[in-house]
């Protein structure tokens, strides 16, 4: 299809095998998808080919998966102003991007591997910025690759969280309520499948806190959640060769990764700006309305922890 970027051969192997992806069948099924979206009178959505093949993968082309994934990805969008309206490329945006706390590394883990994202907190100067400028910067990035990043659409994303020299003021920005969503939002709506969350130079302050972060994610997460005390340990499960040069490794540095997500990101400065355009009005959703419990289910008293 001309409208669809091709895959490499080693990606085409994983996503008919693994994803039941049928070259001859996926303008029935993009077909199928816009028939339907357009009998939703309350969603609006993005119907461009390679943004609903992102979707389709992520569902391993079952159209009704597929249908429940946009539907929540437009709806927690719509119900999470906080983190998804006004996502527009500023100079905050730019300043955050530049500081290379969270990196999507130029080669995937293998030609047919998922793609490898790094944080690193020692980055994040939380004087300067708040937890949800973070996420909200992750929901971009992710947002981008649905459209940009084949081995994220066929062969998910692997995160490594860096939690070396993690700052008390970081940690009392901790949102619980924001991270349970976050989770929802990762196992219901995001497209890209998360094939492991790997943490690094964990301290010991902050390990009680993640298994509370933990608890809150949807089981599927959870069980995806790996510590390790250091690069060593980790480099036994993903060989140093995949990681950035500063890491021990080969997949480029760190100053020009960032330098290459910025102009990626310049370039999606209208995108973002027309983003307020779809979504969903609960008015006119057809039955039964959707609000933030029906979503998110009950949710804490706690909002941020209350550290000196």
């Amino acid at each position: 299809m001309a409208e669809l970027r091709p895959l490499t051969a080693e990606l085409r192997n994983i996503a008919e095998t693994e994803l039941n992806e049928v070259t001859e069948r996926l303008p029935a099924d993009l077909d199928a998808l816009r028939e339907w979206l357009a009998k939703q009178p309350h969603l609006k959505a993005r119907q461009d080919a390679q943004f609903l093949v992102g979707f389709l993968r992520g569902c391993k082309f079952s159209l009704e998966k597929t249908k429940s994934k946009l539907e929540h990805f437009y709806t927690i969008k719509t119900l999470m102003p906080e983190l998804f309206a006004n996502r527009v490329v500023d100079a905050k945006t730019l300043a955050l991007c530049r500081t290379g706390t969270c990196v999507r590394l130029p080669n995937a883990w293998g030609p047919a591997g998922p793609r490898i994202v790094i944080t690193n907190y020692e980055k994040f100067d939380p004087k300067v910025f708040k937890l949800l400028d973070l996420f909200r910067y992750q929901t971009m990035l992710s947002e981008q690759s649905i459209w940009e990043d084949d081995h994220a659409n066929v062969s998910g994303n692997i995160e490594i969280i860096d939690m070396g020299k993690l700052s008390m003021s970081f940690l009392a920005q901790l949102d619980f309520n924001l991270i349970k969503r976050m989770g929802v939002f990762a196992e219901k709506a995001q497209p890209t499948r998360i094939k492991g969350i790997h943490l690094i130079n964990c301290p010991k302050e902050a390990v009680a806190l993640l298994n509370l972060a933990k608890g809150l994610m949807p089981s599927k997460l959870q069980q995806r959640f790996n510590v390790y005390k250091n690069l060593e340990q980790l480099s036994k499960v993903i060989p140093l060769e995949y990681l950035p040069e500063e890491y021990g490794g080969s997949n480029g540095r760190i100053a020009d990764i960032q330098a290459e997500a910025e102009r990626l990101l310049l370039n999606y400065s209208d995108y973002f700006k027309e983003d307020s355009q779809y979504g969903v009005n609960e008015q006119l959703r057809p039955g039964k309305q959707v609000n933030v419990e029906s979503i998110f289910g009950a949710e804490g008293s706690f909002r941020k922890l209350d550290i000196d």
